[in-house]
Parts: C-alpha cells; sequence; structure tokens
C-alpha cells in the first residue's frame, strides 16, 4: 500500500468526521441536561419519519434511475441523446426551489387547482407531509441513480450480452441476468447517494412541513437558538448514516465486474424497444415534465408577475461569476480528494481502507449548517486566517459532497482490470505513468458524472455559502435565498433562471464528454 496514497486518503477523511468532532464537543457542554433533554425531542417519531421517508426515497430513486440510465444509454428509445440531458436537468435546482414549485403549481389553490376549477373539482388532495417530502426528494435524487447506472453500462463488457443472446436468452432475460447484476455497484452507489441526500436535505422537508431530522436541527439551531441539543439530534443523525453505510457494506459481495478477457472495449449494441418505444419515450417526458418542467413553470409565472409589478430585471453577473469560481474549485478539489480514497478502497481493500472509504462519506448526511457551523467555530477558534475565505468554502464544499465523487468513481474503478496495469508495470510502465496512461482513460466516465454532480450541487449549496463565503460573496443560490426568504419571489426568478442554464450548459458539456467515451 503507497505511504502517499494512505496519507492523503487519512487526511481526506479526517476533515470529513471533522463536524462529528464539533457535533461532540457541543453535546458534551449539555452536562447533566443530558437525561432531560432526549424525553422532550420525541427521537422515536423524529427517527420513524426520517427512515420511512429516506427509505421510500431511495426505492422510488432507484426503480426510476436504473429505468432512464439504461433507456438512455443501451436502447433505441427516440430522442435519445435529447432524454439523456433532460433527464438530469432536475439536479440544477436547489431542492427548496423545486419543493416550493411544486407547492405552487400542485398544491392547494394551487395552479392546478385553478386550472381544474371550471370542471367542478374544488380542492385535490394534500402534497403538504410526506408525500409532498417524498415527491421532491424523488425527483431530485433519481438522477444520482441515473448517472452512476450509466456509468456502469458504459464499462460494462458487451461480449457478456452478446454471448447471452447467442445462447437463446430473450432481451429481459439479459437485462435481468447479465445486465442487472454487473450493475449492482453502480446501483449502490447511486442509491446511497439519494438515501443521504434525503437524511441532509433540509430545503424540501421544510417546506412540506414534514418533521425529518433536518428539521428539527434547524428549528432548534435557529428559533430556539439551543446549539447543544441541535448538535444532539445531529449526531443521531450521523448515528443513523453509520448504520446505512455499514448495511451497504455488508451488503457488498466480493464479486469481480471488470472484464476478464484482454477484448477491445466497445459499446454494446441497442437494444430494440419494439412496442416498448413510444411508451418508453412517454414516461422520459413524464418524468422530465414533473421534475423540471413544473418548476421551470413556477419561476416563469414569478417572473411574469414581477414584470406586471414593475420589478427590474438586475443581471446579477457577480454573483453568476462567484458561483462558478467556487462551484469549479470545489468540483476540481473534491474530484481530486477522492482519488486516493477509491484507489485504495478498490486496489488494496482492507479493513482500513474501508474505514477510511465510510469516514468519507459521512458529511453527506449532514445538513449544510452543521458542516458550515462546524468550519465557522475551528476557523474562528484556530484558521483564523482562512476564516471567510474561498479555501474555507471549497473545504466545506468538499467535506459535503465528496461521496458524490467516490460513489460514481469507485464503480468505474471496479470495472478497471487490474491485469492491464500489472502487465504495463511489467513493460517497465512507473506507476504514475500507469495511472496517467490507462487507469484514468479507463475511468473516466466515473470521474466525470462525479464532477458533473459536485459542480451542480456547489452551484446550488446554501448554508455552507452564507456562513462561509468572503464578505460580499453573493452566489446565485443565496440571492434566490434571499427573495424567496422575503417572499419576493419575482426578484428570484432571474437568479433561478440563470442558475438553471448555468448548470445546464455544464452538464451538456460533461455529458457531451460522455457521448465521445461511449463512442471511443
Amino acid at each position: 500500500m503507497p505511504p502517499v496514497l494512505l496519507l492523503c486518503a487519512t487526511l481526506v477523511a479526517t476533515m470529513s468526521i471533522v463536524p462529528i468532532i464539533y457535533l461532540t464537543l457541543r453535546t458534551i457542554s449539555l452536562g447533566p441536561r443530558l437525561a432531560e433533554v432526549i424525553p422532550q425531542l420525541n427521537v422515536a417519531g423524529i427517527l420513524f419519519k426520517t427512515v420511512a421517508l429516506t427509505a421510500a426515497v431511495t426505492l422510488s430513486a432507484v426503480l426510476i434511475g436504473t429505468t432512464l440510465g439504461w433507456l438512455t444509454a443501451q436502447t433505441d428509445l427516440p430522442g435519445r441523446r435529447v432524454w439523456r440531458v433532460a433527464t438530469c436537468l432536475p439536479l440544477v435546482l436547489p431542492s427548496y426551489v423545486s419543493a416550493y414549485a411544486l407547492i405552487v403549481v400542485l398544491g392547494p389553490r394551487g395552479l392546478l387547482q385553478h386550472a381544474l376549477g371550471p370542471v367542478g373539482i374544488e380542492r385535490l388532495p394534500s402534497i403538504y407531509g410526506f408525500p409532498g417530502a417524498w415527491l421532491a426528494l424523488t425527483l431530485f435524487t433519481y438522477p444520482f441513480v441515473m448517472l452512476s447506472v450509466r456509468a456502469g453500462l458504459r464499462g460494462l463488457d458487451p461480449s457478456l450480452i452478446d454471448a447471452s443472446r447467442s445462447l437463446g436468452r430473450s432481451p429481459r432475460q439479459v437485462f435481468c441476468e447479465v445486465i442487472l447484476p454487473q450493475l449492482r455497484p453502480s446501483i449502490r452507489a447511486g442509491a446511497l447517494l439519494s438515501a443521504l441526500y434525503t437524511l441532509s436535505d433540509f430545503g424540501a422537508v421544510s417546506l412540506m412541513q414534514f418533521n425529518a431530522f433536518t428539521r428539527a436541527i434547524y428549528i432548534h439551531y435557529t428559533a430556539s437558538l439551543d446549539t447543544p441539543t441541535a448538535s444532539l439530534l445531529a449526531l443521531m443523525l450521523v448515528g443513523l448514516t453509520l448504520v446505512i453505510l455499514v448495511l451497504e457494506f455488508r451488503a457488498e459481495g466480493s464479486a469481480r465486474y471488470y472484464r476478464s478477457g484482454a477484448g477491445s472495449k466497445r459499446p454494446a449494441p441497442r437494444v430494440p424497444l419494439g412496442l416498448w418505444r413510444w411508451p418508453s419515450f412517454a414516461f422520459c417526458g413524464l418524468v422530465t415534465l414533473v421534475g423540471i418542467g413544473l418548476p421551470i413553470l413556477a419561476i416563469l409565472v414569478w417572473l411574469w408577475h414581477g414584470l406586471q409589478a414593475g420589478e427590474p430585471l438586475a443581471p446579477h453577473r457577480t454573483a453568476l461569476w462567484h458561483s462558478v469560481i467556487a462551484s469549479t474549485a470545489g468540483a476540481v478539489c473534491t474530484a481530486c480528494a477522492a482519488m486516493p480514497v477509491v484507489w485504495l478502497s478498490v486496489r488494496y481493500a482492507g479493513k482500513r481502507t474501508r474505514f477510511l472509504e465510510r469516514a468519507a462519506y459521512v458529511g453527506h448526511a449532514l445538513p449544510g449548517i452543521v458542516i458550515a457551523l462546524s468550519l465557522v467555530f475551528i476557523g474562528a477558534r484556530f484558521l483564523l486566517p482562512l476564516y471567510q475565505t474561498l479555501a474555507m468554502l471549497v473545504a466545506a464544499y468538499m467535506i459535503r459532497f465528496l461521496p458524490l465523487a467516490i460513489g460514481t468513481m469507485r464503480s468505474s474503478l471496479l470495472q478497471v482490470n487490474p491485469r492491464l496495469e500489472e502487465a504495463a508495470r511489467n513493460l517497465g510502465r512507473s506507476p504514475r505513468e500507469v495511472f496517467r496512461t490507462i487507469v484514468l482513460p479507463l475511468a473516466r466516465p466515473g470521474i466525470l458524472a462525479g464532477s458533473a454532480l459536485i459542480f451542480l450541487s456547489c452551484m446550488k449549496e446554501l448554508p455552507a455559502t452564507l456562513l462561509l463565503g468572503p464578505t460580499g460573496f453573493h452566489t446565485l443560490a443565496t440571492r434566490i435565498w434571499s427573495a424567496t426568504e422575503e417572499a419576493f419571489f419575482a426578484r428570484a426568478a432571474i437568479p433561478a433562471l440563470m442558475l438553471v442554464g448555468v448548470s445546464a450548459i455544464s452538464l451538456w458539456i460533461l455529458l457531451a464528454n460522455e457521448e465521445k467515451g461511449i463512442s471511443a
């Protein structure tokens, strides 16, 4: 095991558990009050609601994400290239904007209610509570599974499919018996990201009035100004995260997912959908309509009302520039930090490396406000020169979104045959040359997918940017939040549309590179 890689991975994992150290210190400050506080928090009820929501969202995201990933990567779906981008677009919106848009369109007295009023439908079922939180988070997290599945499909050996078809297997049997088992690492990686994001989300559950852990933590942090109690709840959330990580670790087997033969890497043949072509087309359209169409419609309605009321169309150029700089730095630094962790966990699997990998996942399940407050505490006490600098903000992004890179990069690296590396070393290549010329090109789809997720997530991150950004450092996300918090929704329309546009362009570029990787 290379000592340099082990040192780098240890530093990354240590940085990821910094918020837990902060939470522990704040919880200890409760002292004798700890025994009195726990019964008052209704932990059992909050835990049940959080687990139920997480399980429902993860299952739905896996079903939708796996289906869309396969349809857009390996079938003759009409408009496949368009759907490859369109089905990813829910990632470009902050969860609180998407949730509020669902309320505007589907909620009581919403746009749909007004449209159905003339036909006698006076009231729609309430979207608040579990149904609304489940819908909003499912539409937001299924792309995690879909991108991970597509990265796995690009590394799948087509000879396995050819051999199965030559033995008389039907397309359904090929998918269930050959493709799906090979996609298990990718599906687990996407499902884990979906579950962790659901645990950490605040915007959707708050607007939908669903009392999950994050909403309870936020209330104690802000409304009650009770930081120790909020830290206790956050530690319980960390415990729930560890349980999920342990279950995922035990579900992972020792099967191989790379090619055993030398053969050339080529794309798998397209699967004809037959009679299912247009139902599949309609399914993609429905998911895209609800996931991105309704939020865009709500934003345009805000914009129209703003124009009618004389709201000025501010350009927000500075906020756009700040968003791009911070998000790019966060994506690059996070991808670089994830590489030693992923490399060690795949090529030098063991208890120590798996512990380092799992430690890096913890930050993604914590609310952004917890990570931000922990770094504020450390920066103000021990790292004053870095306090309220871009470096501190990028560090928060790394802690928060490191699993996005690890999950997708790991699923791609698992499909790289280690014998190729051994052969290159036997021919005199140095480890650095082997990594640069063999590993990186083969693992590129996962790296690009992870980078796309990190960039998009950094563009939308709110609590860390508000608390850790340099003085006067406004991003599109903070502009949107400040406007919606004061109920100036029309004022939020322009930065929201800019956020969608920039994120969509970046996603298009990354997916275009993905397409080149397929055709290479």
